[in-house]
């Protein structure tokens, strides 16, 4: 059985102004960019983010194949709560990031049943998988996955669904029933333009998808 309310993780911030509006909509995470390439990238040196308190909300820093150093001085830095990790990230490193008191998030890119297989080596070293759709770009691709896959995994470790959700899905994600389905990764698709979130269609895929879970 479904949960009756499923987490919600709000990713790519960056802009200040949208970042304290999209907290008033109070989801459970909020994720930032670490990773130079995306168009969501927050920042060498942002010192707002440094000084962002999002009064429970939990920062979640996003992360493609950096070195563990600079992962933890960024945790350090900008009081991160916990990473999410997009590369080809070891067990090890995710072990050593848990022992730190750092939620973990191991993203996987999905395409086909057999890439659950990867996720075998991380179950006792995350808190949380992440299922993507597959793309050259390691995920902002705005496009969905074949989300009956999901059947597929049976693990115990819960994960949350991400790729090209938009606001018309609350329905669709509210019927998979999924037990290890605990939250969904919104991104791209409630977007007017790279890191700027539309607050309006975010509140109203929340009320509906917490609805359609009464």
């Amino acid at each position: 059985m479904q949960p009756n309310r499923l987490l919600i993780k709000i990713c790519g911030m960056r802009d200040p102004g949208n970042i304290a509006q999209i907290a008033r909509l109070k989801p459970d995470y909020m994720g930032f960019i670490f990773y130079p390439p995306s168009p969501r990238y927050v920042g060498a040196d942002n010192r707002k983010l440094e000084d962002l308190d999002l009064h429970g909300i939990k920062k979640v820093g996003v992360f493609v194949n950096e070195t563990l150093e600079a992962m933890l001085q960024a945790v350090k830095k900008y009081r991160l709560q916990a990473v999410q990790l997009h590369g080809s990230e070891s067990p090890e490193i995710c072990t050593t990031l848990k022992k730190q008191n750092i939620e973990v998030f191991k993203a996987f890119p999905v395409s086909q049943a057999s890439d659950f297989e990867a996720t075998q080596s991380y179950e006792n070293c995350c808190d949380y998988f992440l299922f993507d759709t597959k793309t050259p770009t390691h995920g902002g691709s705005g496009a969905k996955f074949d989300w009956s896959l999901l059947q597929s995994y049976t693990r115990k470790l819960p994960f949350f669904l991400s790729g090209g959700i938009t606001s018309d899905d609350a329905v669709i994600i509210a019927s998979l029933s999924h037990p290890q389905l605990a939250g969904v990764d919104l991104n791209s698709r409630f977007e007017s333009a790279p890191g700027l979130k539309q607050a309006g269609q975010l509140a109203i895929f929340i009320q509906q998808l917490n609805n359609q879970l009464l």
